[in-house]
């Protein structure tokens, strides 16, 4: 039998001492943070990149006005206590996945943080009874309810002039190339390329068994192609449409979902129902493609129809005829 021992204290059975030393530890990282992403957007949208340098700066105040108080208190050594050593404290997001967030997805993220902050400090100082502390985690409660609605405001402010908006639409369109495009490109093969081989052989074997083991072959397949040509083809630093293995796993994801969609019913063993679901499926996908190409291409939705519903309609018509000859 394995023993298993956490050592973590709740935040409600934390001294002063800790209590501080928690705070000191907290501002640290969220200065961390805001500095990281200030260097993360600086070349590309650097009007956002201040809001996050101005952030970064004063946590760094605050973690200043922390020590010199611990320090009149507790003395020189402050303990090493991190989130992660306490229960009941709130969260922090790892770097490592923050970096990938979106600028305006960035944006609510210092939002967020602020407002966890503040609840922080007003918790740990309605649970002092040493004046002095009570009093800087007061003050530090209501700046960083106060840095919640500047963030809020100065993005705003950001919003209204002419390099943050473009900022933003570069962001938009960063994203609209390196996963919308590619993904949909994606869906699209997976769900019109695979009809015809995926439905020929349905009704020329009328066997689902035999049908599924075609259709994971030729939506597994097409994945792996369309995922190495679209992160071999193009590696983004011309064209400007970001990471080529985003890109390739976007559309290589993307075409094999497209294809196991009209594939996976003929696990049902009964042919005629599975054919049925299938055919079902296959309707869904095109009129979700149609949405897709609608909602961020800004194609018109009538266009869309005709191009995607239409055409597929024509593929899956093509394997039903070559299948039943």
């Amino acid at each position: 039998m394995f023993k298993f021992k956490f050592n973590k204290t709740h935040f409600s059975k934390l001294s002063d001492k800790h209590v501080l030393a928690l705070a000191i530890y907290a501002e640290e990282e969220d200065s961390k943070i805001y500095y990281y992403f200030a260097n993360t957007f600086k070349k590309d949208f650097p009007e956002t990149a201040k809001l996050f340098d101005e952030m970064g700066k004063e946590e760094n105040e605050h973690r200043k006005l922390l020590i010199d108080l611990y320090k009149k208190k507790f003395g020189n050594s402050i303990p090493i206590v991190k989130r992660e050593h306490v229960s009941g404290f709130y969260k922090r997001k790892p770097i490592w996945l923050i970096e990938n967030l979106k600028l305006d997805a960035a944006r609510d993220e210092i939002r967020k943080m602020e407002n966890d902050a503040a609840k922080f400090y007003f918790d740990a100082a309605q649970r002092t009874s040493d004046a002095s502390i009570r009093k800087l985690l007061g003050d530090l409660a209501i700046i960083e309810s106060k840095h919640e609605d500047r963030a809020i405001k100065r993005a705003r402010e950001l919003d209204e002039k002419k390099s943050a908006i473009k900022e933003l639409e570069k962001d938009k369109k960063q994203f609209l190339l390196t996963w919308v495009q590619p993904g949909l490109a994606g869906l699209m093969d997976g769900s019109v390329s695979t009809l015809a081989p995926i439905f020929a052989t349905a009704f020329a074997t009328m066997n689902s068994h035999t049908t599924l083991l075609v259709g994971l072959a030729a939506s597994i397949g097409a994945g792996i192609s369309m995922g190495f040509t679209e992160a071999v083809h193009d590696d983004g630093i011309i064209s400007g449409r970001g990471s080529p293995i985003k890109r390739g796993f976007a559309s290589g994801v993307m075409t094999t979902l497209g294809g196991l969609g009209h594939a996976l019913p003929y696990l049902i063993t009964d042919f005629y129902t599975a054919t049925v679901l299938a055919i079902l499926i296959v309707f869904f996908e095109l009129w979700l493609i149609a949405w897709i190409q609608n909602k961020y291409m800004k194609i018109s939705f009538s266009k869309a129809i005709f191009q995607v519903v239409f055409g597929g309609s024509l593929v899956l018509g093509a394997g039903i005829l070559i299948g039943g000859v």
